[in-house]
């Protein structure tokens, strides 16, 4: 009960919530948008292994798309000219792992030709990229 002598007190809004449920709804949004973004640019379909090995996330890549396209690092690159990239960033490292991002499509021979240029390269170290297979069905052939 408000006495008769007591000031009228201008109505205000205190905006201090609504900035904190706004900020909470920014947070939602950056977070789940994180999860939107593909991990790699590169569309690959890896073959399927049940004895696949989780490997350093450290590993250079080596992609072949199902065109015959060489990337390296994400970066096109002609397969003469692979082992100077390579040996341009293995520098000074010492041992390195390279995953090779073969797609399912791609001809045997060309996996076969970046195998031999890395091969040639001393401290390096390669291994082929593939994901497990769903339940239910095997490793493709």
């Amino acid at each position: 009960m408000r006495l008769p002598e007591e000031p009228d007190l201008p109505p205000r809004i205190d905006i201090v919530p609504a900035i904190d449920v706004i900020f909470a709804i920014l947070a939602f949004f950056i977070v789940s948008s994180l999860f939107l973004a593909p991990s790699e640019g590169i569309r690959v379909n890896l073959p399927s292994a049940e004895t696949t090995e989780v490997q350093p996330p450290q590993a250079m890549t080596v992609t072949i798309e199902a065109t015959g396209t060489l990337q390296f690092e994400g970066k096109e690159i002609a397969l003469d000219d692979l082992e100077a990239a390579v040996r341009s960033q293995v520098k000074d490292r010492g041992d390195t792992l390279i995953a090779i991002n073969a797609d399912e499509a791609v001809n045997h021979g060309l996996v076969v030709a970046v195998m031999d240029r890395l091969r040639a390269l001393p401290g390096v170290r390669f291994g082929f990229r593939t994901q497990r297979p769903q339940p239910g069905e095997g490793a493709s052939p």
